[in-house]
């Protein structure tokens, strides 16, 4: 495990703990300032608007002054945001709580940095599935210490439980939280730029058939180089709409699952008559598997398969588990939609986040994590929205039969794959070596 990944782990895993307590809770307390539904939906996603609009500034904001002072500023700013939620005595206060606090939610982005600067190429996958882990975690124990709270000490009293979590997230990242943004800070410590590629160094790895193969780079100008990385398809260039085709791929596929999350509660009382209670049973469940599909399966999958492979297979599982779902009408094929679905969004999170990592140059990570981060904020007040509509004016199963369609094409998008073959036409897998 790479040196300060586990403290990055549990700064994100108890940032998500607070989201968790928050999220289900918030749309009830708002009816005591009597919002209206439209209102609430509106609340829910002001958060995810002001994400979409701060992750690219957070994310450029990491890459020039460091991870963990942006970090550190979006742990405060989700103390004071949940604070306020907590003591709002106005509905005009509560937007305010909320859009503060989706403004200040760039943990996530710049942990992802964070994490593929430390990792070795070959491990990217396996640390982003495990921090990608953390969701599931925050699914989890969040919603049950929000219950909890709630039943012993009224709706306030969860969002000061959150703002506390924050709070002490942060008095701690200040003190354990690593810098790993060596373009900010050298391992000496002194202000550093990216580091050339020395002369005489190659990059060197296995083709398709696993032969060794060692490519030379000194050809090629030093700023051309950098704009070149690799990735688990070889040497792919960060130029031509790569990491835009894969933010499309994300806002797709996020679409479809959002409305997913959106309008399964109303389609489970619609064909199953779920409780509230079993509902958020089948959540908690949810969270257990992407716990067990991002922190223990994403690693021997991508081994085998490769990053694009396995977002294919993951975009895959969602179109089937979406189309399953939208005609489902017995529990077996309930269960099974869901299974499907949560296995597949366990991969395509990680798996995305590690190519976008993979493609962009090592001083641009962070912009590049933080818009990828932005359209799947966008993705988030699209989907809901949309899945409301389709369920309220075509059908119940309307949501998950256009979700499918939409990352059905998501997955065409992936197939355009641009992959310059230097090694004699041969496709290789390789990483940047030392001078020899």
């Amino acid at each position: 495990m790479p040196p300060g990944f586990a403290t990055i782990w549990t700064t994100v895993a108890l940032d998500l703990v607070g989201f968790g307590i928050v999220l289900p809770i918030l749309p009830l307390y708002a009816r005591e300032f009597d919002a209206s539904p439209g209102t609430i939906g509106a609340l829910v996603a002001s958060f995810s608007l002001m994400q979409l609009l701060c992750s690219p500034l957070w994310g450029r904001a990491s890459d020039r002054w460091g991870r963990k002072p942006v970090l550190i500023v979006s742990l405060v700013g989700t103390a004071i945001g949940s604070l306020l939620t907590g003591l709002a005595g106005s509905l005009g206060l509560l937007f305010a709580a909320r859009l503060l606090d989706g403004a200040s939610g760039a943990s996530v982005s710049v942990a992802q940095a964070a994490v593929t600067d430390v990792a070795p190429p070959r491990e990217r996958a396996r640390l982003l599935g495990l921090l990608g882990a953390a969701f599931g975690v925050g699914f989890v124990v969040g919603p049950a210490l929000g219950a909890l709270a709630s039943l012993g000490g009224g709706r306030r009293l969860p969002f000061l439980l959150a703002a506390a979590i924050a709070a002490v997230n942060a008095l701690v990242a200040i003190k354990r939280l690593p810098e790993t943004n060596q373009a900010v800070r050298g391992p000496s410590g002194a202000v550093a730029g990216p580091a050339p590629i020395p002369t005489g160094a190659t990059a060197a790895g296995t083709d398709a058939q696993g032969e060794p193969v060692e490519v030379d780079l000194d050809d090629e100008p030093a700023p051309e180089r950098w704009d070149r990385v690799p990735t688990g398809a070889g040497l792919v260039s960060a130029r031509g709409g790569g990491l835009l085709r894969f933010a499309v791929v994300a806002f797709s596929s996020l679409v479809a699952f959002s409305a997913f999350e959106a309008t399964f509660s109303l389609l489970g009382d619609d064909r199953f008559d779920l409780t509230v209670g079993r509902t958020g049973v089948l959540f908690a469940a949810i969270g257990v598997v992407l716990v067990v599909v991002q922190g223990g399966l994403i690693h021997p999958v991508v081994s085998r398969l490769g990053e694009i492979a396995t977002l294919r297979a993951g975009l895959g599982l969602n179109v089937v588990g979406l189309a399953l779902l939208s005609l489902a009408s017995s529990w077996p094929q309930l269960l099974l939609a869901l299974l499907l679905l949560v296995t597949g969004q366990g991969f395509v999170t990680p798996t995305l986040s590690s190519i976008v990592a993979g493609r962009a140059r090592a001083d641009r990570r962070g912009t590049a994590l933080g818009f990828q981060q932005s359209a799947g904020g966008l993705a988030r007040v699209v989907g809901p929205a949309l899945g409301g509509l389709l369920f309220q004016h075509v059908s119940p199963g309307a949501p998950s039969l256009v979700g499918a369609a939409l990352t059905g094409a998501a997955v065409l998008l992936t197939l355009p794959e641009r992959v310059d073959e230097p090694a004699g036409g041969r496709r290789v897998r390789v990483e940047i070596g030392a001078e020899r």
